[in-house]
């Protein structure tokens, strides 16, 4: 048994190794190719475009699936460039 797996093992071993590398160079070249396109040029669409479309987290659905009308905290962080009144005063 242990001579049949030290056969096997390094079969298996590099099995993987030849996918994962294999995966690695399709990760690579979708972000050689996303990073190949200029700023200025239009996204290409996708088949699952989702333009014009409202997200919804479901953090904000009260217990019957409606838009909560409780008061919502918000954080910001040191450095920001926008004033500090709350957006219920008008500036």
């Amino acid at each position: 048994m242990k001579a049949l797996l030290s056969q096997i093992f390094p079969i298996l071993y590099g099995a993987c190794f030849l996918l994962l590398l294999w995966q690695a160079f399709r990760v690579m070249g979708k972000g050689f190719r996303a990073a190949s396109g200029t700023p200025d040029s239009p996204p290409r669409p996708s088949s699952g475009d989702r333009t014009g479309r409202l997200t919804i987290h479901p953090e904000l659905l009260d217990a019957e699936g409606q838009l909560t009308q409780d008061d919502l905290l918000t954080v910001r962080f040191g450095g920001d460039q926008e004033s500090s009144t709350p957006p219920s005063e008008p500036s």
